[in-house]
């Protein structure tokens, strides 16, 4: 069947059904739900509506079938190098799936944040919420509303992938200890920021353990311009390592202490968190605790498609935990004032077995 092609104007179900000589109600089912339409039938017209490039209206699917093959990936700040790998994971898994990825830049904003999931209620199928900044249970309430999994936030009754950084930084106070540190700071993240405040648990849980010194210091945004006042505060502080809660902020840090003349490692080490691209480019080259965000990202998507498939026991998984390791480059080092201290590892990965 030789067909011409259209002008410039979007081709409609109704072209379709005059070249084929059906109703338009024949050419929708053929498309939709090809099963109820007649082998020749279907084929005939779903030739021609390649030929005619007909793509199918998103609303107008939605409408008919409730779905829209879309599904909408919320991050906080997407110039954040730690997002990259997460969008990418998302990105991936749902192209696989034959999904579109609609991505949201919710700018540290619960009120931008909330507004946005409202909206997509309309234009996506589910939604998956990095780092969120709602309240737990505004939180609660959007996973209700429409199909939800977050990253990086635990909250009851709300699906989630969890970075396991609270086992990294205890990681991260051991090697500072075999390092000769005892008296440590953590540069806290927002103060709205879950992931900040189980680090900050985890580590002062540690630190008693162990009979060292931890004081935590900020809030800090996660930005590299927050790393001058995180480091000037260190510097204040009087410790000798700090434990960062992101590599934006320590590259920030190591930046103004370079500026000071703090040597680094040998007047403060520096610990940061993520393991960002670039984070091994810093002068000195950052130790940091390191995430598998791009697999994060693809595991979201599977809970997600789960949820928005026929109940499987899969998809009654509503939690899944990502193990990290600590990666030790050259911004740690003996403390200044540890004497002699044998160390029995200078660079490399230290792995963190998964919960």
């Amino acid at each position: 069947m030789a067909v011409q092609p259209l002008s410039a104007r979007a081709t409609t179900i109704h072209d379709i059904a005059a070249v084929c000589g059906v109703a338009p109600s024949t050419v929708s089912r053929a498309l939709s739900t090809p099963e109820r339409v007649n082998f020749r039938t279907r084929e005939r017209i779903q030739r021609a509506a390649e030929e005619l490039n007909y793509i199918p209206n998103s609303q107008a699917k939605a409408l008919s079938s409730g779905k829209t093959g879309a599904v909408a990936v919320l991050v906080p700040d997407i110039t954040n190098p730690f997002y990259f790998d997460l969008i990418r994971g998302t990105q991936l898994q749902l192209k696989a799936a034959g999904y579109t990825q609609l991505l949201v830049d919710t700018e540290e904003s619960d009120d931008v944040e909330a507004s946005a999931i409202q909206e997509l209620r309309k234009s996506a199928d589910g939604v998956i919420v990095a780092a969120s900044r709602l309240s737990d249970e505004a939180l609660i309430a959007a996973s209700t509303a429409m199909p939800l999994v977050a990253v990086n936030r635990d909250v009851a009754g709300v699906p989630a992938v969890i970075i396991d950084t609270p086992s990294a930084t205890s990681q991260a106070l051991d090697h500072l200890i075999s390092l000769g540190h005892r008296h440590i700071s953590y540069l806290a993240g927002p103060a709205t920021s879950q992931p900040s405040a189980l680090r900050w648990a985890a580590l002062s849980a540690a630190a008693e353990e162990r009979g060292v010194t931890v004081q935590k210091l900020g809030p800090y945004a996660p930005k590299t311009q927050s790393g001058a006042a995180a480091a000037d505060a260190a510097v204040h502080s009087g410790a000798s390592a700090c434990i960062v809660f992101n590599d934006l902020i320590a590259i920030g840090m190591l930046q103004r202490l370079r500026e000071r003349g703090v040597r680094v490692p040998e007047d403060l080490s520096i610990v940061g968190c993520d393991d960002i691209f670039g984070a091994d480019f810093c002068n000195p080259p950052l130790t940091t605790m390191s995430s598998p965000i791009e697999q994060a990202g693809r595991v979201a998507v599977t809970m997600l498609l789960a949820r928005l498939g026929p109940p499987t026991a899969a998809g009654s998984r509503t939690r899944s935990v990502m193990p990290t390791h600590l990666t030790v480059r050259s911004s740690t080092g003996v403390a200044r004032d540890a004497g002699n201290v044998t160390l029995g590892l200078t660079t490399g990965s230290l792995p963190i077995a998964p919960e």
